[in-house]
């Protein structure tokens, strides 16, 4: 009994660590150094949740957030909220379509909604470790209005940046 338990022990030793994030800023799989500088960006305009960007992509700015039950969200988000978290969401407008990175400086779970339909990244990247940068997605968007909505946020403000993407 015990050298099958001894077993079981090593061979979890062994096993990778699949949940945790790389660190480093050096880690993310795509270049993120435009993100990063707009993300750090003395001085960002801060939005409040809920109104249209001032401008198109490429833009950042810090988002105010609301407790999740009070952010009125556009559509619920598509992951289950823990508690004492914070919401917001930012109305892009009438953008270009295109490949476009979404950026964010803390953990959080992002939607990105177009006709009332969410959609999904076509990558992902997150790391810790990396000063002003902690997730960026990419979608692929048509012409039109955008709706980028942030959930699951530990604070009541998060840095966001949309840039058209250099793919």
């Amino acid at each position: 009994m015990r050298k099958p338990l001894a077993l079981a022990i090593l061979m979890l030793g062994l096993a990778p660590a699949y949940a945790a994030e790389p660190a480093g800023c050096e880690h993310f799989k795509w270049p993120v150094t435009r993100e990063r500088a707009l993300l750090t960006t003395p001085d960002l305009p801060t939005l409040k949740s809920g109104v249209d960007a001032p401008t198109l992509p490429p833009l950042a700015a810090t988002l105010s957030l609301h407790p999740v039950a009070e952010a009125g969200l556009p559509k619920p988000s598509e992951r289950t909220q823990k508690p004492g978290t914070f919401a917001g969401y930012l109305r892009l407008g009438q953008i270009p379509g295109g490949i476009y990175t979404v950026s964010v400086s803390d953990s959080a779970w992002v939607d990105v909604i177009q006709d009332g339909n969410y959609l999904k990244p076509t990558e992902f990247s997150g790391v810790t470790g990396c000063n002003g940068i902690r997730r960026t997605m990419k979608f692929s968007l048509a012409a039109g209005s955008t709706t980028v909505q942030i959930s699951g946020v530990a604070a009541n403000a998060i840095k966001l940046a949309v840039v058209p993407s250099s793919d």
